[in-house]
C-alpha cells in the first residue's frame, strides 16, 4: 500500500517493524512490510528511526509541496544497476536511441490524449464538432512525429512544438467539460490559476515521484534526459518519461470534475489568482487515484511476436518502462516486460 499523510501535525514514529501514526487522539499501526511508499503532503513530525525502517524495507519517503511538486525524498542508497547503464544513457542523448525513445514516449502520449477524447465523446453523443478537430489534429501530429529522422538535439524543439500543438487543443476541449464554476481556458502549470489545473498539477506531482523512483530502481540517472536536457539540477529524464503516463492523471481528474465530485471548498485562490488544492481536495483525489493505479490492465509483452500479454497494475507499468529502457541502453534483450502501447483496460 501507499501510506499518505496529509493531516498537519501528524506524528510518525517507529515501534519495532511497525510505523505508528498519531493524528490528535487517533493512533494507527501499520506493518512496514505492507508499505511500498510514504507520501507526506503537509507538516509532519518523524524521526531518523522512521527513515531507517523505511530504508530497511526499501520504502521511499516522498514529500510534496502544496502544489503537488516533490521537493525532497529519502530512498535506499543502494544502486539499482551498474554504471554501464548511466554511461549508455549519456551516449544515447546524442544517438538514434535517444530519438527513438523520445518519439515512442511522445507518440504514446498523443495516442493516450486521442483515446481520452474518444472515450469522453462516446458519453456525449451529438458533440462531435467539439471533439473531432482535436482528434484530427492529434492524428496529424502522430504522423508528423513518425516522419522525423535525424539527431535528437536537432529535432528536440520540433518535437516539443508538435507536442505543444496537440496539447493546446486537447486542453481547450477538456476545459469546457466541467461544470460552469470549474471550466478553464488552458493549462496553467506552476502556479495553477484555476481549480482543475491545481488538481492536475497535484496529480502530475504524484506521478513525478513514481517515475523518479522507477528510474532509480532501474539504475537510470533521473538527471540525464533526451528531450528535456542541459538544465542545471533538473531531473530531465523524469520529465521525458512521465509523458506517456500523464494520461493517468488527466483521466482521474477530469472524471472527478465532470462527475461533480469537486467542491469549491477543496481549493484556495489567493488575491493574485494562484489556486492550490486544499486538504479536502487531496482527501478526495488521493484514494481514487491510488485505486485507479492499482487496477490491472493487459499489456503486450515487448519480447513477444505473437501478441502475448500480461496483467499488471497500472502503477507497475511505470517501473516496467524504466527497466525496458535500461535494458535497451546496454543492449540486453527485454524478457516479458510489458509494452507501454496497446493497453486494454480490464
Amino acid at each position: 500500500m501507499q501510506l499518505v499523510i496529509n493531516s498537519y501535525g501528524t506524528s510518525l514514529r517507529r515501534n519495532g517493524e511497525l510505523f505508528i501514526i498519531m493524528v490528535k487522539d487517533r493512533k494507527v499501526e501499520v506493518a512496514a512490510k505492507k508499505i511500498q511508499s510514504i507520501l507526506i503532503t503537509t507538516g509532519v513530525h518523524f524521526s531518523s528511526d522512521v527513515i531507517k525502517l523505511a530504508n530497511d524495507y526499501n520504502i521511499d519517503i516522498v514529500m510534496l509541496d502544496k502544489y503537488g511538486q516533490p521537493y525532497g525524498r529519502f530512498w535506499n542508497g543502494k544502486m539499482g544497476s551498474t554504471a554501464a547503464i548511466r554511461r549508455a544513457q549519456l551516449l544515447a542523448s546524442d544517438n538514434i536511441i535517444g530519438l527513438e525513445v523520445v518519439k515512442n514516449w511522445t507518440t504514446t502520449k498523443l495516442m493516450n490524449q486521442k483515446k481520452h477524447l474518444e472515450e469522453l465523446l462516446k458519453r456525449r453523443p451529438g458533440k462531435e464538432e467539439q471533439f473531432e478537430p482535436a482528434i484530427s489534429l492529434i492524428d496529424n501530429c502522430i504522423l508528423h512525429l513518425s516522419s522525423l529522422n535525424g539527431n535528437i538535439k536537432e529535432l528536440g524543439q520540433k518535437i516539443l512544438g508538435i507536442e505543444g500543438s496537440a496539447a493546446a487543443l486537447y486542453w481547450k476541449v477538456l476545459g469546457k467539460l466541467p461544470p460552469d464554476e470549474f471550466k478553464f481556458e488552458k493549462r496553467s502549470h506552476y502556479p495553477a490559476l484555476d481549480p482543475a489545473n491545481a488538481m492536475i498539477n497535484y496529480a502530475y506531482g504524484v506521478l513525478y515521484s513514481k517515475v523518479e523512483k522507477a528510474c532509480i530502481i532501474a539504475g537510470l540517472d533521473p538527471y540525464i534526459g533526451f528531450l528535456h536536457t542541459d538544465n542545471y539540477n533538473k531531473k530531465s529524464l523524469v520529465f521525458d518519461m512521465i509523458e506517456p503516463f500523464r494520461y493517468y492523471g488527466d483521466k482521474v481528474v477530469m472524471k472527478l470534475f465532470t462527475g461533480r465530485k469537486c467542491k469549491k471548498d477543496m481549493f484556495y485562490k489567493s488575491s493574485s489568482g494562484v489556486t492550490t488544492l486544499e486538504k479536502l481536495g487531496k482527501d478526495l483525489f488521493i484514494p481514487i487515484f491510488n485505486e485507479y493505479l492499482e487496477e490491472k490492465v493487459k499489456y503486450k509483452v515487448k519480447s513477444s511476436k505473437i501478441g502475448k500479454t500480461r496483467q499488471i497494475q497500472r502503477l507497475n507499468t511505470i517501473q516496467a518502462e524504466a527497466h525496458t529502457l535500461a535494458n535497451r541502453l546496454i543492449g540486453k534483450e527485454t524478457k516479458d516486460i510489458p509494452e507501454i502501447k496497446e493497453v486494454e483496460e480490464i
